[in-house]
């Protein structure tokens, strides 16, 4: 247990060199001295927890078993939100609390990967416009109210010549007005490597494609994991020990409560959220756009060049053969016509599937309610903490936005546990015991305003122009300098990686050599999002990547071509899928 909290920072680099480090840490753990915390789950809430654990200084491991943010936390809307619909459900505290964390995203963590948006609430009659002004007036307040982020414009309500000033392909036959908010949108998978990076760079020994197989006991008491490497499935297992175990695996957890208690209930329903990808000549908008459904919410996000629509909100995990694999859901034909249909009830200018670009889908682990016939839309989305063994301490539940407080309530869980279960007084510990994340930038946020100010001087400087700077900036933060340090050394990085996009050669560099990729998935789906912003969904693009990443990753010829051949055969898998089911 280290004395301090305090420690000496590095860049906190993802690569593969720190990627053998962190299993040699791992497997050097032993019963007699162990790790204070592993994290089993490498997306937003584990990262999250990585951070504060490590920031507490505590020795931390982290382990995922695929691509950090491989699951749920890529898959979202997008957005750093307070959930509006859950003021219906009088559930105000937590979108108190969502609002709070919003705001210091936008302010201090990660104001280069959040940004405002403008949003229009369309009404479809007259007296509905008060009713939903009131609500989002009260929105507006509880951001306010012992919060940061308070300098967002004040809510307004709009007449439907106005709405339609913003928006001229709303629907003039459905509108009968509208109210103008603001909330925030977030790139959520860059957001979660960030945070990874920035446990990393407090010594947080982070590990992706490790596979938690089993528990390691000591009478009843869990002490550790055992682990497999899947880049080594014929290597012998890793024992990696530690005094607290923590669960932050989102739809996976009731697999680790049931590794610790094969009877016990579970505790998670999965709900299937699903987003089409449209180009932005699809709906001529200036704000994004959030309407009631019969189930859920509609939303319309200006993303780039392109729109999201979404979501659905439908129970998955039934056991059919449409539910599919967890690791990849997908969009079924009946979830496509859904969002298609929602969509075209508002817009003058239908939107029809040749429009669709693409399509996504991603499980959200919500706390299961008491009865099986649970409709997934009025589940709560708060969190709970639960503890199915000593020593092993779960999370599910909760909201994205929230990802920093769920991980305080776990990383407070465990300090207690370790505390009352160490065999001689930790003092130490309980000076460290309080959570400092929210006063820690994340990586890429400390120096972007001063360089965000300054894009037009850099842009001239680099000979390129200031859009192009901008992209950088919102996608790497002062980290832009890693960019740019690889176009140095080899001025064809600073070549478009394919036509038409805006991502850069060099940046398939720092995705391996800083940001933890290690496939051409994880590049061309989560550090860049080439996957969901080309027609041929990022295949000629894999193609480009592959000898860059080859060097890099050392790569035969043979696993390079197997490499594009891989990536081509899942993104036409998920095709196929889209357009067959019923």
């Amino acid at each position: 247990m280290s004395e301090s909290p305090h420690r000496v920072r590095t860049d906190g680099a993802l690569n593969p060199d720190q990627r053998a480090g962190a299993l040699r840490e791992l497997r050097a753990t032993t019963a007699a001295q162990p790790l204070d915390l592993l994290i089993v789950g490498g997306g937003v809430v584990g990262n999250g927890a990585a951070l504060d654990a490590a920031a507490r200084g505590l020795r931390v491991g982290l382990i995922e078993m695929q691509d950090l943010a491989a699951g749920t936390s890529s898959r979202s809307s997008r957005l750093a939100h307070g959930g509006l619909r859950y003021l219906e459900q009088r559930e105000f505290s937590l979108v108190h609390e969502a609002l709070t964390e919003r705001g210091l995203l936008l302010d201090r963590l990660a104001p280069h990967l959040v940004r405002p948006v403008p949003f229009l609430f369309p009404v479809a009659k007259h007296w509905q416009r008060p009713y939903v002004a009131s609500g989002i007036r009260l929105y507006d307040l509880l951001s306010r109210v012992g919060a940061y982020g308070g300098s967002m414009p004040r809510p307004k309500s709009l007449t439907r010549d106005q709405a339609k000033a913003l928006a001229p392909d709303l629907d003039s036959d459905h509108i009968a007005g509208a109210v103008r908010f603001h909330d925030a949108q977030i790139d959520d998978a860059r957001h979660t490597v960030a945070l990874a990076r920035t446990a990393a760079s407090f010594g947080a020994q982070v590990a992706t494609r490790v596979m938690a197989t089993g528990l390691l006991y000591e009478e009843d008491q869990v002490i550790g994991v055992i682990a497999r490497d899947t880049f080594d499935p014929e290597g012998p297992s890793l024992n990696i020990y530690a005094r607290c175990v923590v669960g932050a695996a989102g739809v996976w957890t009731d697999d680790l409560i049931h590794q610790a208690d094969a009877h016990a209930p579970g505790r998670v329903q999965q709900s299937k959220g699903v987003h089409l990808v449209v180009p932005a000549s699809a709906i001529r908008s200036t704000t994004a756009i959030i309407a009631r459904t019969a189930a859920s919410v509609l939303f319309l996000l200006p993303w780039g060049k392109y729109w999201l629509i979404g979501t659905t909100d439908t129970p998955w995990g039934a056991g059919t053969e449409e539910d599919g694999d967890p690791a990849e859901p997908v969009a079924t034909s009946t979830d496509i016509d859904y969002l298609l249909e929602q969509a075209n009830h508002w817009l003058a200018r239908p939107i029809t599937r040749n429009d669709v670009v693409a399509t996504y889908a991603g499980l959200r682990p919500l706390l299961a309610g008491d009865g099986e016939s649970d409709e997934t839309t009025t589940l709560s989305r708060e969190h709970s903490v639960f503890r199915p063994r000593p020593g092993l301490i779960l999370i599910a539940g909760g909201k994205y936005t929230t990802y920093r407080v769920m991980a305080c309530d776990v990383v407070d869980a465990a300090v207690d546990y370790i505390s009352s279960h160490a065999p001689t007084p930790l003092v130490p510990l309980r000076a460290i015991a309080e959570s400092t994340t929210q006063d820690i930038p994340l990586s890429g946020a400390d120096g972007y305003a001063e360089e965000w100010a300054h894009r037009a001087q850099i842009a001239a400087e680099r000979g390129m122009t200031v859009e192009a700077i901008e992209g950088l900036l919102r996608r790497h933060g002062d980290r832009m300098s890693e960019v740019f340090a690889v176009i140095d050394l080899d001025p064809t990085m600073a070549e478009p990686l394919n036509d038409g996009m805006p991502y850069l050669r060099a940046e398939v560099v720092v995705a391996v050599t800083k940001s933890g990729a290690l496939s051409l998935d994880d590049v061309l789906t989560r550090r860049l999002r080439v996957t969901l912003e080309t027609k041929d969904h990022g295949v000629a693009a894999s193609v480009a990547a592959a000898p860059i990443m080859a060097k890099l990753l050392q790569w035969s010829p043979a696993q390079q071509e197997e490499s594009v051949r891989e990536f081509a055969r899942n993104t036409l898998a998920a095709r196929l899928y889209e357009t067959s089911t019923p």
